[in-house]
C-alpha cells in the first residue's frame, strides 16, 4: 500500500508540473521522458546509471544479459540515425531494458518476485524522473520569480568572507587545468552517488529485499524539496549577478575580482533564461549526503565521499554558482532531510522530532536572516559569521548524536529468576 501511494503521489507529481511546463511553452518531464526512448537522450550516462540501480535486483547473469541488450540496442539506435543524418547519442538501450524488466515483471512473475523487480524499476526510473524534473522546477523558477535577492545575500555573505571571491580568485589562479578538475568533479556527482548507492545496495540481489534506508532514498527527497525552496528565495549567484555571464542585467561585472558597492541591498530583476537555483545549495546538499552514506564503507569509498564533499564545495564557491551562506543552509537542510527519513523508518519518536524540530527552525532562521539582516550581518561580521558557523555545527552535532543514539540497540530485557520457596529443613 505504501508503495502504491507513492507512486499514485508522484506520478500526480509528474503531471502536474508536466502542465505547469506546457503553460509556459516547454515540453514537462513526462514529454521529454517519453521522447528519449527513440530520440538521442540528454544524458546517456545518467540512463545507464538509472539501469545499473535497477539491476541492483538481478542476478550477475541477468545482470550481464541485460547490459549486452541495452549496448546493442544503443548501436542499433546509432546505425540507423547515422544516414539520417540525426543527432547521436547512448542511452536509449538502457532505458528500453528498465522497460522491458518492468513489463517482464507484470507478465511472468508474481508475488514477492513481482513486487521485488517493480521496485528495482521503480528505483531507476525515479533518478531518470528526478533530473527530468529538476529541469521543470528550473524552467518554473525563472518564469515565475522576475526578481532575486542576490543583493541581500551578497551582503549578508560578508559575514563569512565572501567566500565566493576567494575561491574564485583560486580557482582562476590554477587557470585550465584547475577549472577543468573541478568542473569535471561537479558534473559527476551523480555518477559518484550511484557508486555509492550501489554499495548500500549490493546484497538486494541475495536476500531478495532492500534496505530500509539509503543514499537514493535521500537524494531524491533533497532534489524534490530543494526547488521548493528556490521558489520562495529566488537567488541566481554571483556569477550571474556581478559577473560577467549575467551580462546586461548583471548589477555590475566585478566577480570574482571587487565586491560590488551596496548600500541598500533590494530586489533586482533578473532575465527569464537563469535559473533561480542558489538558495539551498543542493550541489552541497548531495555532496553532504554522498559523505554521510559512505561513512560505513569500505576505506576507498570513505575517501572518495570525502573527496567529493570537499571539491563540490570548491566548485560550487569557485565558478561563482553559490554564496557561503548557500552551503551553510544546504548542510542543515540535508541533514534535517537525513534524519527525518531515518526518523521514520526506525519508528517516530520524541528524539526524532525535536532534532527535526531543531534543524526546521535553524534553516528557517538562516532565511530570514539572509533577507531581513543582511545589512548588520555585515557591519559586524565577527559576531554573526561566528553565530551562522555555530548554528550549523550545532545541527552536525545534534545529528551525530541522535543517530549514534539510534545505532545503539535497545537493550533486551533481563528475565528475572523467579524466587523458589523455601525448602523444609530436613530432621
Amino acid at each position: 500500500m505504501l508503495w502504491t501511494a507513492v507512486a499514485v503521489v508522484a506520478l500526480g507529481f509528474l503531471v502536474a508540473l508536466e502542465i505547469a511546463a506546457r503553460n509556459f511553452g516547454a515540453p514537462g518531464p513526462i514529454t521529454t521522458q517519453a521522447r528519449e526512448a527513440v530520440f538521442a537522450p540528454a544524458s546517456g550516462p545518467l540512463l545507464y546509471a538509472s539501469m545499473a540501480l535497477m539491476m541492483v535486483v538481478l542476478t550477475w547473469r541477468q545482470r550481464f544479459i541485460a547490459f549486452a541488450i541495452a549496448v546493442g540496442i544503443d548501436i542499433v539506435f546509432a546505425l540507423v540515425r547515422w544516414p539520417l543524418g540525426a543527432d547521436q547519442g547512448s542511452g536509449n538501450g538502457a532505458l528500453w531494458v528498465i522497460l522491458g524488466v518492468a513489463a517482464f515483471a507484470l507478465l511472468r512473475r508474481t508475488g514477492p518476485e513481482r513486487i521485488l523487480l517493480l521496485k528495482g524499476v521503480g528505483l531507476g526510473l525515479l533518478l531518470v524522473a528526478g533530473r527530468k524534473t529538476g529541469d521543470a522546477w528550473l524552467l518554473i523558477t525563472f518564469k515565475t520569480r522576475p526578481e532575486v535577492l542576490d543583493q541581500y545575500l551578497v551582503v549578508a555573505d560578508q559575514a563569512l568572507g565572501s567566500p565566493s571571491w576567494v575561491v574564485g580568485r583560486m580557482v582562476e589562479a590554477t587557470g585550465s587545468v584547475g577549472a577543468g578538475f573541478l568542473d569535471w568533479v561537479y558534473v559527476q556527482l551523480a555518477v559518484a552517488a550511484v557508486v555509492a548507492a550501489l554499495y548500500q545496495l549490493r546484497n538486494v540481489a541475495t536476500e531478495r529485499r532492500f534496505p530500509t534506508h539509503h543514499l537514493v532514498r535521500t537524494f531524491l527527497v533533497v532534489g524534490l524539496l530543494g526547488p521548493g525552496i528556490y521558489m520562495i528565495f529566488p537567488v541566481v549567484g554571483p556569477v550571474y549577478a556581478f559577473g560577467a555571464d549575467g551580462g546586461s542585467w548583471a548589477l555590475a561585472s566585478v566577480w570574482p575580482d571587487a565586491q560590488p558597492s551596496i548600500t541598500t541591498p533590494q530586489w533586482m530583476p533578473f532575465d527569464e533564461i537563469t535559473p533561480r537555483n542558489c538558495m539551498p545549495s543542493l550541489h552541497t546538499a548531495w555532496a553532504t549526503v554522498i559523505y554521510i552514506h559512505t561513512r560505513n564503507s569500505p576505506r576507498l569509498l570513505r575517501y572518495a565521499g570525502t573527496f567529493w564533499l570537499i571539491f563540490t564545495l570548491a566548485a560550487t564557491l569557485g565558478f561563482g554558482y553559490h554564496y557561503g551562506l548557500d552551503l551553510v543552509a544546504g548542510v542543515v537542510f540535508t541533514l534535517t532531510i537525513e534524519a527525518g527519513l531515518r526518523g521514520f523508518d526506525r519508528g517516530w519518536d520524541r528524539s526524532a522530532t525535536l532534532f527535526v524540530g531543531y534543524g526546521a527552525a535553524v534553516f528557517v532562521a538562516f532565511l530570514v536572516s539572509y533577507r531581513f539582516l543582511s545589512m548588520p550581518m555585515a557591519d559586524y561580521p565577527w559576531l554573526s559569521g561566528p553565530l551562522l558557523i555555530l548554528a550549523m555545527v550545532s545541527v552536525i552535532h545534534a545529528y551525530v548524536r541522535t543517530t549514534r543514539r539510534w545505532a545503539v540497540p535497545a537493550a533486551e530485557p533481563v528475565e528475572q529468576k523467579a524466587e523458589r520457596a523455601p525448602e523444609p529443613e530436613l530432621v
